[in-house]
């Protein structure tokens, strides 16, 4: 990486921190810290959804999909962009929770079903959300490896130098920084990102070359979902579930558009968004079929050992050593720093989200004196402190072969299982209590079974996919079935009375 690429790089991040730090005034209050007040309008916050959706962790897993699935990958995106795109025009779901003007998904849960349901529903959004940010360290330890040429730096130092930048930022400003610099992480990676795939593009002798190729390597698999090894229906299924879950069950979105300052804006920013979430898969994953292609027709050897499209870490380091071989200088740079910028953007996004919900929703609860707003936010750095060591250490020992995006999506299972029933029968429907909800919500823990390492201990021989489908369908079975119970408890007693 020369010596512009460098500076590029330093510059930008000096000017994301010194952002965050100005903006650290603006935080009076708890609301300030959590959803910056529910003030926002929708230009800031299309943006901000799409920056938080659109990070380094992103970029990486989409990317290592393009390696593995090629053209069959993009069903990934376009459904994801259907479903937020319907989200928006009907206000499903979303609408309701923001005209209940709630912080969170768990204060819905303290609404509509109790204060215990709420503290439960938190603690198993926590477990599943902790697991899944679990990687993102160690993904963005492999992309720098990738990207300044396999770096003979251990990756731990690079985790551990990466975790202190992410802590200090975040514990600044809380979510008005994290808003902002969203924004511009954005603007910049998206230029980047754009600019990138053209350029490589033309180097790689046009689009034409780049679909003969493909086609010539591994044929119809490469642009067919279905005939595919890498998916199938039951695969395209789970899209679905996880494009639905991904724009407004999922926490970080969700409290996006909690922060929104109105109903109408909730929708218009869903439409909008619905483009990014497309174009957010797309850029990446087809990055990633380049990566694939230059991979596969050159030899390429880093620290002594050639790069093997067969090893799920050098399929994630595919991407960042395209950039670093084929970008020119100054671009790369551009690059560099936005995906860095990225990877604080996901990692304060992520961190305040939980932090704050295990404040607001589980220690909040369970105190027996009311907290402060000063007291809130003192405890909220305190945990984001922690989950800052967690995610080192989960970084360093996890051991499995899934690919970054199933990981993601069985670990988010354990929560958003339950949370979809309970969310929906809740908005929706009468019949569901809070017997039905603990039913489902503790249902989430089946999804475990699709984690690599439990997979191959317990030697199930089944797709994570198809387990996240029979987690969903058993948590909804045991909303009805618990809800069922739970009424005629609830009938019996008045009879008594």
């Amino acid at each position: 990486m020369a010596t512009i690429d460098l500076i590029i790089i330093a510059v930008y991040l000096i000017g994301i921190f010194a952002v965050g730090y100005y903006l650290k005034g603006y935080v009076d209050n708890f609301n300030d810290f959590m959803i910056a007040n529910s003030r926002m309008g929708i230009a800031l916050g299309v943006a901000s959804m799409a920056g938080t959706e659109l990070g380094l962790i992103t970029v990486m897993y989409n990317a290592q999909k393009g390696v593995s699935g090629l053209f069959a990958a993009f069903h990934i995106g376009l459904i994801a962009f259907i479903v937020t795109l319907a989200v928006g025009l009907s206000g499903f779901v979303i609408a309701k929770l923001r005209e209940l003007k709630v912080k969170s998904i768990p204060e819905f849960y303290k609404i509509r079903y109790g204060e215990n349901v709420r503290v439960w529903g938190a603690l198993f959004l926590v477990f599943g959300g902790i697991l899944n940010m679990g990687l993102f360290l160690k993904v963005g330890a492999l992309f720098l490896q990738g990207v300044f040429g396999g770096m003979s730096v251990d990756i731990s130092i690079i985790m551990l130098c990466l975790l202190a930048l992410v802590l200090f930022y975040t514990m600044m400003g809380g979510m008005m920084s994290v808003i902002i610099t969203d924004y511009i992480q954005f603007v910049v990676l998206s230029i980047g990102l754009i600019a990138s795939t053209f350029i490589i593009v033309s180097k790689m002798g046009g689009l034409d070359a780049v679909f003969s190729y493909v086609q010539a390597s591994k044929g119809t698999s490469a642009f067919s979902p279905v005939s595919n090894s890498e998916f199938g229906y039951s695969y395209i299924i789970w899209m679905v579930i996880l494009g639905f879950v991904s724009c407004v069950v999922w926490p970080t979105s969700a409290t996006r558009a909690l922060a929104m300052k109105d109903v109408d804006s909730v929708k218009k920013q869903y439409i909008w968004s619905s483009i990014s979430f497309l174009i957010r898969f797309m850029i990446p994953c087809f990055l990633g079929i380049l990566a694939y292609i230059y991979i596969d027709s050159h030899d390429i050897v880093i620290n002594s050992q050639e790069i093997s499209l067969d090893n799920s870490d050098d399929k994630l380091k595919a991407m960042p050593i395209l950039l670093s071989q084929v970008l020119p200088v100054g671009i790369l740079g551009l690059v560099v720093a936005g995906m860095l910028a990225a990877f604080m953007s996901t990692h304060d996004s992520y961190l305040l989200c939980w932090s704050t919900i295990i404040t607001n929703d589980i220690i909040s609860p369970l105190s027996k004196e009311k907290l402060s707003s000063d007291r809130k936010i003192y405890i909220s750095r305190i945990i984001i402190l922690l989950l800052g060591i967690y995610i080192l250490y989960w970084g360093l020992f996890y051991e499995g072969s899934d690919d970054i995006w199933d990981y993601l999506a069985i670990t988010g299972s354990v929560y958003f299982s339950g949370a979809i029933s309970l969310i929906i029968f809740g908005v929706y429907s009468k019949f569901a209590n809070s017997y039905g909800a603990y039913a489902s919500l503790f249902c989430g823990l089946i999804s475990l079974l699709g984690l690599g390492p439990l997979k191959e201990y317990l030697n199930i021989d089944m797709s994570g996919a198809v387990i996240g489908i029979i987690t969903l369908v058993t948590s909804a079975f045991a909303m009805l079935i618990g809800s069922f119970y739970g009424n005629i408890l609830s009938n019996n007693k008045r009879e008594l009375v």
